[in-house]
């Protein structure tokens, strides 16, 4: 019997190398995609296969529309493709209207028309069944002035993910999750993170594993579409 396999954006680091161990732990062969992070993918790659499953390395700038679709080729080429995870992402710490939105096209080219491009592809590959799972932000359920190009590109894709949950349906099945506190942003101070315990209900912060968990539940699913699941502690409610 053919092991299916999960593809994770970004999965070399961070968020996207949780998910990935995750669905390994639950029997899932990884197609781990990096852009420039080889020596991290190859050490994600490492601790996939200690669960006995396969990990095949792709490399792919997906600011580029052409290189997503031929990510989402290579892939099915040599595995049986059924869950994609939309994890990649930019969160430039220069991002403001004052600042001349200089990070618009790199933002919304990999934050949103990237999802959108692989997500066309597995779709033209996928005619059974399959999942989609975009990982988003709990913040833009509250607007503030912080951060806004990369705010617009993830409301973007919280609207995407509900549009094709209904689109693609019955076939594909497409979930998001949005996070709160899971990790300290990248120039973040490991104390500064552990301080906005203070403003969570749960009073803790959130680990990488409770998002790979998440995700495993949700591919898990057959009856769940269109549902973005909040991973914040309660502090966005």
């Amino acid at each position: 019997m053919t092991r299916r396999t999960a593809l994770i954006t970004g999965s070399a680091i961070r968020v996207g190398k949780a998910i990935a161990v995750a669905l390994a732990e639950q029997g899932f062969d990884i197609a781990l995609h990096y852009n420039q992070s080889s020596q991290e993918a190859v050490k994600t790659a490492e601790a996939v296969r200690k669960f006995g499953v396969d990990a095949t390395l792709y490399q792919a700038n997906l600011s580029q529309p052409e290189q997503c679709r031929d990510l989402i080729g290579r892939v099915f080429k040599e595995n049986d493709l059924s869950v994609l995870v939309n994890s990649a992402a930019v969160f430039p710490e220069t991002d403001s209207i004052m600042e001349g939105l200089a990070d618009w096209d790199a933002v919304m080219g990999l934050n949103l028309r990237a999802p959108l491009e692989l997500s066309k592809a597995f779709v033209d590959n996928t005619p059974l069944s399959g999942h989609i799972i975009n990982i988003l932000d709990a913040r833009i359920n509250r607007p503030a002035g912080d951060h806004l190009v990369y705010r617009l590109s993830k409301a973007g894709l919280w609207h995407l993910t509900e549009s094709l949950a209904q689109e693609l349906a019955p076939n594909i099945q497409v979930n998001g999750l949005a996070l709160g506190a899971i990790m300290a942003p990248p120039g973040a101070s490991q104390d500064h993170f552990e301080r906005m315990a203070e403003k969570i209900p749960l009073a803790r912060t959130g680990t990488p594993k409770a998002i790979g968990d998440a995700v495993a539940f949700l591919v898990a699913q057959e009856f769940i579409t269109g549902v973005v699941l909040p991973i914040d502690g309660g502090e966005f409610l």
